[in-house]
């Protein structure tokens, strides 16, 4: 197995190193390695293509508490039908 020594990595590339070891239960290793395969396109993941595509990171990142919150904060303007739509 090949090794590589990665210098002067920043606070923030520690940090979220760690953060995703965390998450998965992984060594910061298997983290490291996660996140170098991920970007060299290598895990053979979909990718989204096209228009649309940026928010992509985002999806499925609010809380149930986030979700539950605007649910209720637009049910009003979401549940109304408006008839003249539908004659």
């Amino acid at each position: 197995m090949n090794q590589l020594t990665i210098r002067n990595r920043s606070n923030e590339l520690d940090d979220a190193l760690k953060k995703l070891a965390t998450e998965r239960d992984w060594s910061i290793n298997q983290a490291a390695n996660y996140l170098l395969m991920k970007g060299a396109g290598l895990l053979g993941e979909v990718k989204s293509q096209g228009l649309g595509s940026a928010l992509d990171e985002f999806a499925g990142s609010w809380s149930d508490e986030d979700a539950k919150t605007f649910k209720e904060r637009v049910k009003d303007g979401t549940e109304q039908i408006d008839p003249d739509l539908w004659s």
